[in-house]
């Protein structure tokens, strides 16, 4: 499967770089290293990192240090490489030496205001005058459209995680607890071939359901009650993202009204998606049905977030969000409703834009009906 076309976003990156009067540009975010080189290593932590791609009008080199050598040279053939040994920081100089560079753009979102300062004195000691200047979504701005063959990549993660979902549910009975359920859905995906996971798995059962991110725990499932699952596999770097809510036995009538505003409130918004309206508006249409169906500030996040290389990117669906929806956008829309002492409700597709609406990417049932039934 090809995902990259790296010679056409290196021309979009340098494009970019001439209207902001960059004459270099230093890559520091993990994926966007991996959209424009290939290079899938990742930083292990905020103050550690893989490397850096270095961007001129006529240069890319690819500074990381010896554990990610030779993965750097079978991911990134094209690319020059330098082997640092004392850090990126302390080594800026040496990299930059025959650059001819005057302004470095670098990634604001990423580098950390320790590392600007490192490497602005060694820059300094080095006796270069070289403009350290933050920029804001250069790359980003570019992956916010997926090409066929990325919506495909998702299409893959999505199925697979799917695929597992469906495995678990053949098990799913009273007593197990949330981690044992949280293991078994971690452990199927990655046996079915996942690079990793998207983030880690939730499985929330009864008032821990009312926690939009709740920790896996000891907890044991019973009957009638809600059990939130929110889990995604990473395939060929791109990630999936979902969410179900489901019930052991038959629902009972708040399940069944929780569960119906909240579908109806998905289906609404996914039906309105197209190209030139907004996340806001989105966000509202779903909102609005909420509140209309009883259950006013009881769905507290954003109606979605883009999906790609990073489980959570641009676009945002939020009622703080403008952002215009394009085609080749892919998202999720996840309204909840969320009830202390009981539970929630959290329903979670993934869609693309199409040029007349929105092409959902999902096969795992989402009606109540075809749970029951299922």
């Amino acid at each position: 499967m090809i995902l990259h076309d790296y010679a056409s976003r290196l021309q979009q990156v340098r494009k970019k770089m001439t209207e902001q009067h960059l004459d270099g540009f230093m890559v520091s975010v993990a994926e966007n290293r991996r959209y424009l080189s290939g290079f899938s290593a990742e930083d292990t932590q905020f103050d550690e990192t893989a490397g850096a791609l270095l961007i001129t009008a006529s240069r890319m080199v690819l500074a990381t240090d010896s554990r990610f050598e030779l993965q750097a040279q079978r991911e990134a053939p094209r690319w020059e490489r330098f082997i640092y040994k004392k850090g990126l920081a302390q080594e800026l100089p040496e990299i930059l030496q025959d650059l001819n560079l005057r302004r470095l753009g670098f990634e604001s979102v990423r580098l950390s205001v320790q590392q600007l300062n490192q490497m602005r004195e060694a820059l300094s000691n080095a006796g270069m005058k070289i403009d350290l200047l933050d920029t804001d979504n250069l790359v980003e701005a570019l992956r916010l459209r997926k090409s066929e063959a990325e919506i495909e990549a998702i299409r893959h993660a999505l199925e697979l995680a799917e695929g597992a979902f469906t495995r678990l549910r053949e098990s799913l009975t009273a007593g197990r607890s949330e981690a044992d359920l949280a293991w078994g859905l971690e452990r199927t995906m990655r046996e079915s071939g996942a690079e990793g996971l998207s983030f880690p798995v939730i499985t929330a059962a009864g008032p821990n359901a009312a926690l939009p991110h709740a920790v896996p725990g000891t907890r044991k499932i019973a009957a009638g009650e809600p059990i939130l699952f929110d889990w995604g596999a990473r395939l060929h770097g791109y990630c999936s993202d979902i969410s179900r809510t489901v019930v052991i036995g038959r629902p009972d009538d708040t399940f069944r009204a929780v569960f119906t505003a909240v579908y109806e409130a998905q289906q609404k918004a996914i039906e309105a998606i197209r190209p030139g309206v907004t996340g806001q508006q989105m966000d509202k249409v779903a909102r609005d049905h909420i509140d209309q169906a009883g259950f006013a500030g009881k769905f507290g996040h954003g109606l979605g977030h883009g999906t790609g290389l990073a489980v959570h990117e641009a676009p945002r669906l939020s009622p703080i969000r403008e952002d215009t929806l394009e085609p080749g956008m892919v998202f999720t829309v996840e309204p909840g409703i969320y009830l202390p002492d009981w539970g929630g409700v959290r329903l979670e597709n993934m869609v693309a834009v199409r040029e007349h609406g929105a092409e959902v990417l999902n096969a795992l049932p989402v009606a109540l009906d075809d749970w029951l039934n299922g």
